[in-house]
């Protein structure tokens, strides 16, 4: 079994924000171009080649246990500069458990900021839901 990668913890406000708007601006250049009714697949490798053309890491990371990555056959979409877990969905409608699934990998991974971006969605903006656990004090 493998380690699991270094993350960034202790960013500041401003940098988990100008990483936050920088997804979803890329999210929002993926929609315009490819539009609703995607497979969440399709926009997860276009939001990752988006993401990395303007000069974003994008990581795959799966779930960590006791240290551990585990292939549990399932994996957190998108972490982006080490720092922000970014799920993708396109769903006709949010429900709770997106929410739990997000605040899980917040806990796990002792992240401080995630984001929900439905892409079934007219404006995707509108399917931006941002999570945060314990973020720092700007």
């Amino acid at each position: 079994m493998n380690r699991t990668p270094a993350l960034r913890h202790g960013l500041t406000a401003d940098e988990l924000n100008r990483i936050s708007e920088g997804v979803i601006g890329a999210a929002i250049a993926v929609h315009r171009e490819l539009g609703p009714g995607l497979l969440e697949s399709a926009y997860e490798g276009c939001s990752t080649f988006e993401l990395i053309d303007r000069g974003y890491r994008v990581v795959d990371l799966p779930v960590v246990y006791r240290g551990n990555l585990i292939d549990a056959g399932f994996k957190m979409d998108l972490v982006v500069n080490e720092a922000v877990i970014v799920e993708l969905k396109a769903v006709d409608r949010m429900v709770p458990v997106y929410d739990a699934q997000l605040l899980t990998y917040l806990k796990l991974t002792k992240l401080n900021l995630g984001l929900l971006i439905n892409f079934n969605t007219v404006k995707v903006i509108d399917g931006v839901k941002r999570i945060a656990r314990d973020f720092p004090d700007p």
